[in-house]
Formats: C-alpha cells, sequence, structure tokens
C-alpha cells in the first residue's frame, strides 16, 4: 500500500482566525504536485448570515501568481457550481454549528488563491480556517511539517 503520508504536503490558505473582516489571501504553489484538495473549517456563526450580511469564500488560480482569475465548476470536484467571481461557498443563512467543507482542485494553474469575503455588517466574528492539502506529490516522501 503506497504511504499516503509522504505523498501529501499542507498550506493554509486562511489562518485559523475569528473574522470580522476580509481575510488576507495568500498564494499556494502547487508546484511538483498533481492536484489539491481544499478543506474549509467554518464554525458557529457569529452574526445571522443572510444575502446583505454574508460569508462567501472565494477561489483564484493563476499561472505566474500575478494574474488570478475565477476558477469554474470545471476546475473543481465536489462543487456543484461556482458563483461568480469564483464563489466556491457562500454563508447567506444561519450556520448554528461548525462544519467541514472540503471539494478537490483539479485545474491547470499553478497558484491557488482563497479568500473569506465578509460582506454587511459582522460585528461578532465567524471562526474560519481554510487548508490547501497538495497531493500526488511528484517526488516524495514529501517534508515533514511538524
Amino acid at each position: 500500500m503506497k504511504d499516503l503520508h509522504s505523498s501529501l504536503s499542507v498550506a493554509a490558505a486562511i489562518d485559523v482566525a475569528t473574522l470580522t473582516d476580509d481575510s488576507t489571501p495568500v498564494a499556494i504553489d502547487l508546484r511538483g504536485h498533481d492536484g489539491a484538495e481544499i478543506i474549509l473549517a467554518i464554525g458557529a456563526g457569529g452574526i445571522t448570515f443572510t444575502s446583505t450580511n454574508r460569508i462567501e469564500l472565494i477561489l483564484t488560480h493563476s499561472d505566474d501568481d500575478s494574474s488570478y482569475e475565477a476558477v469554474t465548476a470545471a476546475d473543481l470536484l465536489g462543487v456543484p457550481t461556482v458563483g461568480e467571481g469564483g464563489i466556491v461557498k457562500a454563508l447567506v443563512e444561519a450556520h448554528a454549528t461548525a462544519a467541514v467543507y472540503r471539494f478537490g482542485y483539479v485545474g491547470t494553474k499553478r497558484y491557488l488563491k482563497l479568500l473569506a469575503a465578509l460582506e454587511g455588517t459582522h460585528a461578532t466574528g465567524t471562526p474560519i480556517a481554510g487548508l490547501v492539502i497538495k497531493g500526488h506529490g511528484q517526488v516524495n516522501p514529501q517534508e515533514n511539517q511538524g
């Protein structure tokens, strides 16, 4: 059986935080990997989300880490539709309990950025984290990240 641990690498796309404002997206370099799984960990909503007071998780990708464009449904697995601008998850109604969401990136770009965009008023924050698990490493084992 192939050693799963040795063929994966993990990067924080959104550091664990209780957000009251937009996150600052960081570039995740997929070089040396042939796929990625994006994990969203979202705590109980600090507010009751509505179409006005909402959180949108937006995924973009790039070949050069300079010019980013929105992903489409063809770039992802496990997401039936992608909203305008690369919205992969939108919180627009009550989110009373913590939940974890995942989807696969099968696009062909080298870089990913994940943004938590908070629209409206968020006086009480919502805990959010985003991870990119880079898989199918071309050179294994991958470096330990302890």
